[in-house]
């Protein structure tokens, strides 16, 4: 009985070739979604902070100092939104400019802001089926 050396030699070359890629490809894929994973819990955690200093735009609760915070941590958005966010959240500034130290439009306030939360929704839940007026702001009163 005679070895077939060469058909041993390449079986196993094979089989150590299929196991170096495999393990390379499920490192890949499960460094890339841990990545993605911190990058989105990232996001959550700086969305909420912006969500909470919408409330400086909204109500009862409007005052000068929370909008200040909220377009400080706005500029720092430009680095983490989405192209959406920072779109909804440009058009919210842009009402603010045009009302020049006016109350805006209720309507139109409230638009901008349920925009800036829907897109915050899409950008970390992929899509929804919300729209701006599902979103409401509650003035808590004593």
């Amino acid at each position: 009985m005679t070895i077939d050396y060469t058909s041993v030699l390449v079986t196993s070359l094979l089989a150590l070739t299929s196991a170096v890629i495999g393990g390379f490809i499920s490192y890949y894929f499960a460094s890339k979604s841990k990545k993605l994973e911190a990058v989105m819990k990232f996001r959550e955690e700086k969305y909420s902070n912006l969500l909470i200093l919408l409330q400086g735009f909204v109500g009862i609760t409007t005052n000068a100092e929370t909008k200040k915070k909220f377009f400080e941590e706005q500029y720092k958005s430009w680095i983490y939104c989405s192209d959406e966010v920072v779109t909804a959240i440009n058009n919210l500034v842009q009402l603010v400019i045009d009302s020049e130290g006016k109350d805006p439009n209720h309507q139109d306030g409230r638009k901008a802001v349920g925009n800036i939360v829907l897109a915050m929704r899409k950008d970390l839940l992929g899509k929804t089926t919300l729209i701006y007026k599902d979103f409401r702001y509650t003035d808590v009163r004593k």
